[in-house]
């Protein structure tokens, strides 16, 4: 990274507030502010944090479920263990780590998240190919793993390949939608799709 974006992050304002209220990511005031706007999370939940490193998501997660819900955090890489957050390192495409989670879900998820995205090539096409194939690993996840009536949340980048993966989660769930929130840099690609009522 380029010292240009390292100071250019320093003097955002999102990424100081998450700084602020100690939380790992600036990802974090994106999911808070998600959360205001849809009520994704309720006392008790069951959360299944995919790609969670380095932990914004679940921080979120586990103050807004209460004592009374759980979040099971995966990813490939190392996590800094959090009170509150269960963490399974693996790679969540990989069936046997999929049968581990099954194993400590114990029942079905009311919420799958992921906010993982590709590493970046530089080529748009690429990368939103990339993307989306991320999503769509979430997307069979969540489909095994949630409740009738549970939720899913997903980070994609918008270009060729976004609109036929939302008619795909629609297919699933009551409710889906595409949404920005403003903690999002506006110049980003990024999209999160929001979908409510598994089907």
């Amino acid at each position: 990274m380029g010292k240009a974006w390292i100071k250019a992050r320093r003097h955002d304002r999102f990424y100081r507030a998450a700084k602020k209220q100690a939380y790992r990511s600036r990802a974090a005031i994106k999911l808070s502010q998600i959360d205001r706007r849809i009520g994704l999370f309720q006392g008790g939940d069951v959360v299944v944090d995919l790609g969670a490193a380095p932990g914004g998501w679940s921080q979120i997660a586990r103050e807004r479920i209460g004592a009374s819900g759980r979040v099971l955090a995966v990813d490939l890489g190392c996590f800094v263990p959090l009170e509150g957050v269960e963490f399974l390192r693996g790679d969540f495409r990989d069936p046997k780590v999929q049968a581990t989670l099954f194993e400590r879900l114990r029942r079905p998820a009311d919420i799958v998240m992921s906010d993982m995205a590709p590493k970046l090539s530089g080529h748009r096409a690429v990368d939103v190919a990339r993307s989306v194939d991320l999503g769509e690993a979430a997307l069979s996840f969540a489909i095994r793993a949630l409740r009738p009536g549970g939720s899913f949340l997903v980070k994609v980048f918008q270009g060729d390949g976004y609109p036929e993966f939302l008619r795909r989660v629609a297919a699933a769930f009551e409710a889906a939608k595409g949404m920005k929130p403003s903690a999002s840099s506006p110049a980003s690609a990024e999209l999160y799709v929001v979908a409510l009522g598994r089907l």
